[in-house]
């Protein structure tokens, strides 16, 4: 867990700050990991882990200029180094779950269905272990220590990831701060059980909505069931086949499906409005508007209404570009698509190549029962710090 001291001094006014946790960024990184879950950063709620991370940037990385950007926190060298690589991740956590403070556990663990003892014998548990204080911990751990890497360091620590994309710090930086983003290639901590994930996948949501016309359902044929109206929509998802795309040796997998039926007034009212949510998940090879363009054409002369509710493009996995490719060589060549959407997208739509490498198994993010084998934790900070201190030949 964080230590506390009483006596820590406010780096703005010199007052004293009473029970602010402080974090040793030249420890143990697993330590250092745990001691962030341990301070609670729900989104929107960053506040007091910014304040904490900032002052241990400022106290004990010297070589490091740090900024402040509402709740998130900067911080580079300036060495004048040929490549930039920048070292992203999000402070906040969705809501937790009973599972704040922090616990270690050695040997077996049985949570949410998946057996602990085949992760590891020291494994931790806690909101955010996953998603993703670790991945913040490997960076902060690197960024405080590394004084002569052979690239330049952006660290950027942000806040309100998992909301909605209009409170995402990292909109708010690119509008203030946008030399700040500038790298040659970014790496999001993300949960990525230590394998690299290059790009993203887009994802698109539309509505469509049926009309009809009420009637009691005893006498039926007075009206016209919306619900049924939705059969064709059904009838084209269910036939659907997905594309599978390779670039740059990812195969990304495409995937359109409905994730919402909404309808009905009560139970003997015949529906006159109806519809249904479909979630397109498309390949970094198609622009936002060509995945649009496609999802029209699937549900073409359906007689129902198209809304579009969401929509962010993807991110091509940009694996040519040299300091990528010396990233993959450092974390010994294994890289794979990544399905989900994540801020690498962001990057990407800046020219810059981003991938997604951080400890955890992304499908414990968000759980109850989230946990991290801290072996991981420790193979991610050293095949980063390899990469950061000596670079892997292309």
């Amino acid at each position: 867990m964080a230590s506390r001291d009483a006596t820590d001094a406010d780096d703005s006014t010199g007052a004293v700050v009473p029970d602010r946790p402080r974090l040793d960024l030249a420890g143990d990184v697993a330590d250092l990991a745990a001691a962030l879950v341990d301070i609670p950063s729900v989104s929107r709620d960053e506040a007091l882990i910014a304040d904490t991370v900032e002052s241990a940037l400022r106290g004990q990385a010297p070589h490091l200029e740090v900024v402040r950007s509402g709740n998130a926190v900067l911080a580079r060298t300036s060495l004048g180094r040929a490549r930039r690589v920048m070292l992203a991740g999000h402070l906040d956590t969705v809501p937790i779950a009973g599972n704040v403070p922090s616990r270690r556990v050695a040997g077996a663990g049985d949570v949410d269905g998946v057996r602990g003892e085949a992760r590891g014998a020291d494994l931790l548990y806690g909101c955010g272990t996953v998603d993703m204080k670790s991945g913040d911990a490997v960076f902060l751990h690197l960024a405080a220590t590394l004084t002569a890497p052979v690239h330049d360091i952006t660290l950027v620590l942000y806040d309100c990831e998992e909301i909605a994309a209009e409170y995402n710090g990292l909109g708010r930086i690119e509008r203030d701060l946008p030399g700040w983003l500038a790298a040659d290639v970014a790496v999001l901590g993300e949960p990525s059980d230590g394998v690299i994930e290059a790009g993203c996948q887009g994802t698109l949501r539309v509505r469509l909505t049926t009309e009809g016309v009420r009637s009691h359902s005893a006498r039926s044929w007075l009206g016209v069931n919306a619900v049924h109206g939705l059969a064709p929509v059904l009838q084209r998802l269910a036939g659907y086949a997905p594309r599978q795309v390779d670039i740059d040796g990812c195969v990304y997998r495409e995937g359109l499906q409905a994730v919402r039926v909404t309808g009905g007034v009560a139970g003997n009212v015949v529906p006159d409005a109806a519809s249904i949510d479909v979630n397109f998940r498309f390949a970094p090879d198609r622009t936002a508007d060509e995945a649009l363009e496609h999802v029209r054409e699937v549900f073409a002369g359906i007689d129902a209404g198209m809304e579009v509710t969401d929509l962010s493009p993807g991110a091509l996995p940009g694996l040519a570009a040299p300091a990528a490719v010396e990233l993959v060589a450092a974390a010994g060549g294994r890289f794979r698509a990544k399905y989900g959407w994540t801020d690498v997208a962001r990057f990407a739509a800046r020219g810059i190549p981003a991938v997604n490498y951080g400890p955890g198994d992304p499908n414990l993010a968000h759980t109850r029962g989230e946990f991290v084998d801290t072996a991981q934790i420790h193979q991610v900070a050293q095949v980063l710090r390899s990469y950061l201190t000596t670079g892997v030949p292309a």
